[in-house]
C-alpha cells in the first residue's frame, strides 16, 4: 500500500517545531502519522544561526541541527515524512484531503503548522532585485556578502540576532529601524551596540532600493530630520514581521483579518478534525519553546477526537 492509497489517523502539514512535537507525541500514542514539509526539517528555526534561549542546550544549538534532532526523535517512534508542496486541502467531512506536489494524502485528522515567512517591505526594486542582494535569510546568503557592506531592516529580536551573525562575514553592518527605540530584547540590543562593526540608522525608513543587475544603493527617508539620501550597500535583508503561510487553505476555516488561524486552547479549529498548532495560529508569543507546546496539546487533543468520535 502506497502513502497515497493509506489513510493516516494525522496528517501534519509543516515539519517545523510544533508539527514534530505534534508527531513524536501522536505517533508515542501510537497513531499514523505522516508529516509534510517542502523544504527543511525544523522549518523557519532551521535557517537560524544559534539557538540561544530554548531550554537544555546552554551552549546554544545551529538551528539546523535543531531541526534533523526533532525529525530523528520522530521517525524514532514511527513518523512518516515526505517533501512536498501543498497544493490544496479539503478540509471538510471525515476524511482530510491534502493535495501535494508528491499526490494527494488522507488523514482522520489534519495538522496546520506551516508557520510563517518574512514579511516583505513593498518597496520599489524590491522585487526585481530579489536573489540579486536582495533577501529575507541571513543563515542562507551572508556568506555572499563577505567584507562587503549591508544593512539589515527591523528592530526585533530577529533583527539584530541575525545583524549579529552578518558581522562574521560582512565589513559593514548597518542597523536601519523606523523608530527611535529598538524592540529586541536588552541582551540583543547591548551585544548590538557594542559591535564595531554594526552602525544604528534610527527613525529612518527604506524608500526603495537601487541597481541594475544586483543591489547598488538603497534610499533612506529620516522622518525626524525630514532628510532623503542614498547609502551605499551591496544587500539587504528584511526582518520587518512576519506573514502566515494559509493561502493554500482558501478560507475554509475561521482565520483573523491578517490571515492567522484562530483556535481555543486546545488547538482545535472551527473545524472538527482541524487542529492548528505554532506560528500560524493567533497568539501573543512566536518562539520554539511556544511552539512546541502549541504541538503537544494539538496531539494530545487529536488522541482525544478519536476516543470521542
Amino acid at each position: 500500500m502506497t502513502r497515497q492509497d493509506r489513510i493516516y489517523d494525522m496528517l501534519v502539514l509543516g515539519g517545523g517545531p510544533a508539527g514534530f512535537t505534534a508527531a513524536i507525541y501522536a505517533s508515542r500514542s501510537r497513531l499514523s502519522v505522516l508529516v509534510i514539509e517542502q523544504m527543511l526539517s525544523g522549518g523557519q528555526i532551521a535557517t537560524t544561526d544559534k539557538m540561544e534561549n530554548y531550554p537544555g542546550f546552554p551552549g546554544g544549538i545551529s538551528g539546523f541541527e535543531f531541526g534533523q534532532l526533532l525529525e530523528e526523535q520522530a521517525r524514532n517512534f514511527g513518523t512518516e515524512m515526505v517533501l512536498a508542496t501543498v497544493e490544496a486541502v479539503s478540509l471538510h467531512g471525515e476524511i482530510k484531503e491534502v493535495k501535494t506536489s508528491e499526490g494527494t494524502f488522507r488523514g482522520r485528522t489534519l495538522l496546520l503548522t506551516t508557520g510563517t515567512r518574512s514579511r516583505p517591505l513593498n518597496v520599489p526594486g524590491e522585487k526585481e532585485l530579489k536573489g540579486k542582494g536582495v533577501s529575507y535569510c541571513v543563515t542562507c546568503d551572508g556568506a555572499f556578502f563577505t567584507d562587503r557592506n549591508v544593512m539589515v531592516v527591523g528592530g526585533g529580536d530577529s533583527a539584530l540576532e541575525e545583524a549579529l551573525v552578518l558581522t562574521k562575514f560582512a565589513k559593514k553592518v548597518y542597523l536601519v529601524h523606523r523608530r527611535q527605540e529598538l524592540r529586541a530584547i536588552g541582551l540583543l540590543q547591548e551585544r548590538a551596540r557594542a559591535n564595531p562593526k554594526i552602525e544604528l540608522i534610527l527613525n529612518a525608513e527604506v524608500q526603495k532600493i537601487n541597481g541594475a543587475e544586483r543591489v547598488e544603493s538603497v534610499t533612506l527617508y529620516n522622518q525626524v530630520q525630514n532628510k532623503e539620501w542614498d547609502l551605499q550597500v551591496d544587500g539587504i535583508f528584511m526582518y520587518v514581521g512576519l506573514v502566515p503561510n494559509t493561502e493554500f487553505l482558501s478560507g475554509q476555516l475561521e482565520q483573523s483579518e491578517d490571515g492567522y488561524i484562530i483556535t481555543n486552547d486546545e488547538m482545535k479549529t472551527s473545524v472538527t478534525g482541524v487542529f492548528a498548532a505554532g506560528d500560524i495560529r493567533v497568539k501573543k508569543l512566536r518562539q520554539v519553546v511556544t511552539a512546541v507546546a502549541d504541538g503537544a496539546i494539538a496531539a494530545v487533543g487529536a488522541a482525544r477526537y478519536f476516543d470521542e468520535n
